[in-house]
């Protein structure tokens, strides 16, 4: 190689492992992302140009590691390492998928839709829901108690608690669409429950007493999540409960329940996302040794002061 051709080298070599280069880059890819994150589209960030941007960035700042490898701090390389393997954590991550499906309980679901396909797709394995829960913060009720038919008291309490009547301790169970659910017990033990709104009661005959909601304030909703079972090839695999940030884990796919929905009959339907991540790691690793680079540089600081 002669001395033109050296320098020639050199300067492009030089541009491309520049600061200079860094910003240029670190800004367009800031700016290519603004579609997608406007239209809140995932896909838009598997797409080819998009991984081509991470690809140049990931090269260019490992040239800039390179040409810099003996003057670097430890703390700085840290931070470079770290920031190329996040980069490989986000490439990878488009080899995975984000798949929705909405069902009610006791269904058995079959497909998904891939948003990055934008179509329903067969994962591999069947979703049957088997229950939906909810459970509410404890809500303040007013129970009348009628005995033979007459008005016998007014009790004031929160759900979850308890009454009593004589010998008998009534507890104030839960809230729902077909009214307030009563267990009495006698001594200890269960003699039977009553729900207001139906009137629906396994009370022993000759009972003596019967129940109304009065008032009550409406729920508060704490939690919600569902019982899950994973068939494949016909056969339970797997069971397990999935919530909102409490997934269900199944051969590399994180089923979540980020919503629960009421139809237009008041039926209620479970919302499940399916998510198979292979960068996550990768980008928590990438992540970690960022964070430990900036944690190591602020102490050499402190302590060299």
């Amino acid at each position: 190689m002669n001395v033109s051709a050296s320098g020639r080298f050199s300067k492009v070599y030089g541009y491309l492992a520049s600061t200079e280069l860094t910003v240029l880059l670190f800004l367009f890819i800031a700016v290519v992302a603004i579609p997608g994150t406007l239209t809140e589209r995932s896909a838009f960030y598997s797409s080819p140009m998009f991984i081509a941007l991470l690809v140049a960035f990931g090269c260019h700042l490992s040239l800039c590691t390179l040409r810099r490898f003996r003057s670097i701090s430890r703390p700085v390389l840290m931070v470079h390492v770290g920031v190329l393997i996040t980069l490989l954590g986000a490439v990878v991550k488009t080899f995975g998928f984000t798949a929705t499906v909405n069902a009610y309980e006791n269904d058995t679901v079959t497909e998904f839709y891939r948003w990055d396909l934008e179509k329903d797709v067969d994962l591999g394995f069947r979703v049957i829901v088997k229950k939906i829960n909810r459970e509410f913060y404890p809500t303040p009720i007013k129970v009348g108690v009628r005995k033979q038919g007459a008005k016998e008291s007014l009790h004031l309490l929160k759900t979850g608690e308890s009454f009593f009547l004589g010998e008998f301790r009534v507890s104030a169970d839960e809230l729902a669409a077909n009214g307030l659910g009563l267990t009495v017990y006698q001594g200890g033990r269960r003699t039977g429950s009553y729900r207001t709104a139906t009137r629906e009661s396994d009370l022993p005959a000759g009972f003596p007493y019967t129940f109304e909601l009065v008032a009550y304030q409406n729920p508060r909703l704490k939690k919600e999540w569902l019982d899950l079972a994973i068939l494949q090839d016909g056969r339970v695999v797997a069971t397990g409960t999935s919530g909102v940030n409490s997934p269900m884990v199944w051969n590399h796919v994180s089923l979540f329940n980020p919503d629960n929905d009421i139809d237009q009959n008041g039926i209620a339907y479970a919302g499940i996302q399916a998510v198979r991540d292979p960068g996550m790691p990768i980008v928590f690793t990438g992540l970690a040794l960022i964070g430990g680079g900036v944690v190591f540089s602020s102490w050499r600081r402190l302590t060299c002061s």
